[in-house]
């Protein structure tokens, strides 16, 4: 396999990295749509899931069919550590351009394909069948994604601006999801529900196909980044390759402190973005077109704090903007539900936007930080491995665990319970990680803009 290609780069007598600034907007640029296709999949499918289970699950009742659509998409979940497993340590091998070029065609290629399945009564049992096939090739491409986006643009990212590059990866999350949620929303007011189910709810997944070739063609331009490019040549003095059980292994204190932090994180963001709409309706009553739109709007608030607070994050510090959101959620989680379930529109939007600016402070920070933790040569391995672990037992079974909770004590305030616990895990992984704002990478030469070198 040809060498990765060396970034645009100038050395200096410092032995430090000078960044191209147009290169890292493309960078974030290409790293950011990838992470929005993901989460445009994951709005669709969560606001679509009643139709789906009409279209591919029609025999039982309606409450079967919703348990055998997001059964389809919980397993997704299953697969992220083993596609972790595959895609992590080929990055650290060959290259984090590559690997991410991969994984857009598989994201793309998996959503475009559920809208071309037959339904139940065309294909019978063969389609629910390929609906599971569609979700597992997107599950296991989205367990080397992540990781490698924020890899991807923490070394493209100078020092002293990682944060703020860093939160445009989550800014694309939250503009995916939108995306997606918003535009079941317009078809659900515009189509009849005849239409809705025997071709309109094809229309969000079809439109994949051209949004991930957008995706891979500015993937496609991109070069290496510095730090991979710097450690081929380190390789190339016989450095020895790096196996699977030294990720593991060689790093397991660094995981467990990386499967913390990623537990608070997607403890959270679970709660608020997947769970918090169930449990208007279900628990409150709540209408539910309303309480898709209250989540609608502060994911809207957070789009727009999002790159100030990643800012913040590299003028304070990463540990003082996390510990930040895990004294919020410990201390605001009780409040802000008790204002959550007072009812009205307004005690709502604000308890649930006071959980949307705390949770900020973690999808600012965390791109940065968390590629932080682990030297180059087995960054975007060790980071797949503990993301996607934490991610498939934490967070992705948040709303499965809160509702089997509710159901067992019957106490409606678990879901504040239920964060507060996280955040005291979050607490103690702030406690013992290393403040990594404005220093360069472990492993990595130091990233600087150019006027810096004046």
């Amino acid at each position: 396999m040809a060498p990765p290609v060396v970034p645009r780069t100038r050395p200096t007598p410092h032995d430090v990295t000078v960044t191209d600034p147009a290169l890292v907007r493309r960078a974030v640029k290409a790293a950011a749509l990838g992470n929005a296709m993901e989460w445009f999949d994951f709005g669709v499918y969560s606001y679509i899931a009643v139709t789906l289970g009409k279209v591919f699950f029609p025999g039982g009742s309606a409450t079967a069919q919703l348990l055998s659509t997001f059964g389809a998409f919980a397993a997704a979940f299953l697969v992220r550590p083993l596609g972790g497993m595959v895609f992590g340590p080929l990055g650290d091998r060959v290259g984090r351009q590559k690997i991410l070029a991969v994984t857009m065609i598989m994201m793309a290629a998996g959503t475009f394909a559920i809208g071309l399945i037959p339904s139940y009564a065309t294909l019978g049992v063969g389609a629910p069948l390929l609906l599971l096939a569609a979700r597992l090739v997107q599950g296991f491409s989205t367990g080397g994604e992540y990781a490698g986006a924020s890899t991807f643009i923490a070394e493209y990212a100078p020092d002293r601006r990682r944060g703020f590059f860093g939160s445009w990866l989550e800014f694309g999350t939250l503009a995916g999801y939108i995306g997606g949620a918003g535009l079941v929303t317009v078809l659900t007011a515009l189509l009849s529900e005849q239409d809705l189910l025997s071709w309109g709810w094809r229309v969000p997944f079809l439109i994949a196909g051209p949004m991930g070739l957008i995706g891979l063609y500015l993937r496609l331009r991109l070069e290496e980044t510095p730090a991979f490019a710097a450690e081929v040549t380190k390789a190339e003095r016989n450095r020895p390759r790096v196996p699977l059980r030294e990720m593991v292994t060689g790093q397991w204190r660094t995981l467990l402190l990386c499967m913390g932090l990623v537990l608070v994180f997607n403890v959270t963001d679970y709660m608020l973005l997947s769970y918090m709409p169930s449990y208007l309706t279900s628990e409150l009553k709540y209408d539910e077109t309303h309480g898709l739109l209250v989540v609608l709007g502060v994911m809207a608030l957070m789009m727009i704090v999002q790159p100030f607070a990643g800012a913040l994050s590299d003028r304070v510090g990463r540990r003082p903007v996390i510990a930040a959101g895990c004294a919020g959620f410990l201390f605001l989680s009780v409040p802000a539900l008790l204002l959550i379930r007072e009812g009205s529109l307004f005690a709502i939007a604000l308890g649930m936007g006071a959980l949307g600016l705390l949770l900020v402070c973690f999808t600012a920070a965390m791109p940065a930080a968390l590629p932080a933790l682990f030297p180059t040569r087995v960054r975007y391995g060790s980071l797949s491995i503990g993301f996607n672990v934490s991610v498939s037992l934490f967070g992705g079974t948040t709303p499965l665990v809160v509702t089997a909770l509710i159901g067992a004590t019957g106490n409606v305030m678990m879901p504040a319970y239920y964060m507060m616990a996280a955040a005291v895990v979050g607490g103690a992984a702030v406690w013992f990680m290393r403040e990594s704002a404005g220093r360069p990478l472990p492993g990595s030469r130091p990233s600087l803009e150019p006027h810096e070198l004046g």
